[in-house]
């Protein structure tokens, strides 16, 4: 595995980012903030019969990037079939722990990564048995 499965992007203002995913690409929201712990809403991107994913629109929680930085991108999380076989890959290859492994209960195991550009990635191994 390793297919992209989710991503996410990080807001300052909730309401605003959805009118703007919204109205832009016709996106459709879900309010997954009870599973989160946070504001945190799940972006229908497009018909389930079509090629392309889904993901989130999430609170940010620290400042945002100062203006004229590189790339402030999406986080990107990888389907994989085994987490801790793929954390000791990612980490022997130089990646680093960013918010280590936590079950989504009865969904998944999920945590995240520090590749070596210094980007955040994440690994979900669906499991329902995850507590």
């Amino acid at each position: 595995m390793g297919r992209l499965v989710h991503f996410e992007i990080h807001v300052d203002d909730m309401d605003r980012a959805k009118k703007f995913y919204g109205e832009v690409f016709d996106w459709k929201f879900e309010d997954w903030s009870s599973y989160a712990g946070m504001p945190y809403f799940g972006a229908v991107t497009g018909d389930e019969a079509e090629m392309g994913i889904n993901g989130a629109l999430m609170q940010r929680q620290s400042a945002p990037p100062e203006a004229n930085q590189s790339i402030n991108g999406f986080v990107c999380t990888m389907g994989v079939e085994d987490y801790d076989l793929t954390e000791q890959k990612i980490l022997s290859h130089g990646g680093k722990v960013a918010l280590p492994k936590y079950a989504l209960p009865g969904m998944a195991w999920q945590g995240y990564y520090i590749d070596t550009e210094g980007n955040t990635i994440g690994i979900h191994q669906p499991d329902v048995n995850a507590k």
